[in-house]
């Protein structure tokens, strides 16, 4: 590491006072689209004296999430209409229309209009088979794959193994990177980069950073709740910052049918975590209705999974950046993607006494490398139990009810766990905006100016190697 001072304040803590709220005035102009006014009347607000700390350092997260929310819904209607016929001629306006009316075609409004989402036909894709098949697209990863794709056949050959040996341990091999796009690079410039590595865990062991390029990244602790290796220099060329790294990864098979909770069951991990972990109103009387008549942990835990995977709908989502209240918002418009749902998952746990605390990091399997999060769940006197209700959604979708329950206390071996907590800070930390100020599954990158957003820096991540051990 260089002696290149990095030492500010974390302005991402910012957004642990989002919740505060915008005012009326503020709002108005934001959910109209009028994004230049909402900043000037924010910018308004931080020049006066009186305006509270609390409320302040809300308005400077807000600000931002507003310069970048053109950038998440970036298509007009015509555009997006363009965009699935060049792969489906025939797509009808009614079609369009009846999907964004079921909340699969995500929009606001911006400058001039409606604006939608610049990933819904990847959306598409995912969750329509008939969609993907007009647009002759082909799924990869076992929780987007259509139905007997190899994908999703390893999936259930791997559970039915697990199930009957009881557990298993894959060795796998990862190799990440990240650069920075070339027209944004000037020669000298400082860069500091950061890459998600496997943490410590129970199911994680023989972690191994087996190379590093360029030599002299720092690489944090295995403890470390968003663990990364970092990067800060000076770049003379424009080259990418890469790790390849394995370990071992194990699953260990539950039959949850089995499980008889205890009388006495621990309080750690039922705490709110602002802005987005909290026991509002309306998630306190869901849990209640959802619950009612339910006195065994396990019940209640099982009833939140069943509700999402059940009742929920998979689309692609904003930068999570932009995102307000994510679980509450899941829970009333019924849609969301892994990070949303297991947010939700352990929020309503939480918020019943049920320990829950987040994990993500990558989907990594034998031909597939995707980002993904997942969350845990703590039952005395078996401890801690994972969910998955993304996957389990997946399998609700396919038709698949055995999948679906596995994935109520289980988990498949194809993961690499990077992050114990949502929004921890890193060892090093960063001095500007993080591209995710939650979570990191991708990676991040900031110049000694600002922060760097995912479209200014080109990310890959490949599986060298997923092979079980005896």
């Amino acid at each position: 590491m260089t002696e290149k001072s990095f030492s500010f304040p974390d302005m991402n803590d910012y957004f642990r006072y989002l919740h505060m709220g915008l005012p009326e005035d503020i709002l108005r102009r934001k959910l109209a689209g009028d994004f230049s006014g909402a900043v000037r009347l924010i910018d308004r607000k931080l020049g006066l004296e009186e305006t509270p700390q609390a409320l302040k350092n809300c308005l400077l997260a807000q600000r931002e999430i507003i310069l970048r929310l053109p950038g998440d819904y970036p298509f007009t209607r015509a555009q997006a209409l363009e965009r699935i016929r060049e792969h489906i001629p025939d797509f009808t306006e009614e079609e369009f229309e009846q999907r964004v009316d079921a909340g699969k075609i995500g929009w606001i409004y911006g400058e001039g209009g409606m604006r939608f989402f610049g990933r819904f036909f990847e959306t598409l894709c995912k969750t329509e088979p008939g969609f993907a098949d007009r647009a002759k697209v082909v799924m990869r990863g076992a929780e987007s794959a259509g139905k007997n794709s190899p994908a999703i056949n390893r999936l259930e050959n791997c559970i039915a193994k697990l199930k009957e040996k009881g557990s298993c341990r894959f060795r796998i091999r990862v190799r990440a990177a990240l650069q920075l796009r070339d027209e944004l690079f000037v020669p000298g410039m400082q860069v500091r980069a950061h890459l998600p590595i496997p943490c410590g865990c129970e199911d994680q062991e023989d972690i191994v950073i087996e190379e590093i390029s360029p030599a002299g990244g720092l690489i944090a602790p295995e403890e470390a709740l968003q663990r990364t290796v970092c990067w800060d220099m000076a770049l003379q060329e424009n080259r990418p910052f890469s790790v390849q790294y394995s370990y071992v990864r194990r699953s260990v098979y539950r039959d949850i049918t089995q499980l008889r909770p205890g009388a006495e069951q621990p309080s750690f991990f039922t705490q709110e975590e602002p802005p987005h972990i909290l026991f509002t109103p309306y998630i306190r009387e869901l849990a209640a209705q959802l619950t009612r008549g339910l006195t065994n942990p396990l019940d209640k835990a099982r009833r939140f999974y069943d509700f999402i995977t059940l009742n929920m709908t998979y689309t692609f989502m904003p930068a999570y950046f932009v995102l307000e209240n994510i679980p509450e918002n899941c829970a009333r418009s019924f849609t969301g993607d892994c990070g949303v749902f297991a947010l939700l998952f352990l929020t309503l746990c939480r918020s019943v006494g049920i320990p829950a605390r987040w994990q993500s990091g990558l989907a990594a399997e034998p031909d597939f490398c995707g980002a993904h999060d997942w969350v845990q769940f703590y039952i005395a006197p078996y401890g801690w139990l994972y969910a998955d209700p993304s996957y389990g959604l997946a399998a609700a979708r396919a038709g698949k009810e055995e999948r679906r329950q596995f994935y109520f206390g289980n988990l498949d071996p194809y993961r690499m766990a990077a992050n114990l907590a949502f929004q921890a800070p890193f060892t090093v930390p960063k001095r500007y905006w993080r591209a995710d100020p939650y979570d990191n599954q991708v990676g991040e990158l900031e110049t000694a100016l600002a922060g760097l957003r995912y479209e200014e820096y080109v990310r890959d991540k490949q599986v060298l190697l997923c092979q079980e051990l005896e």
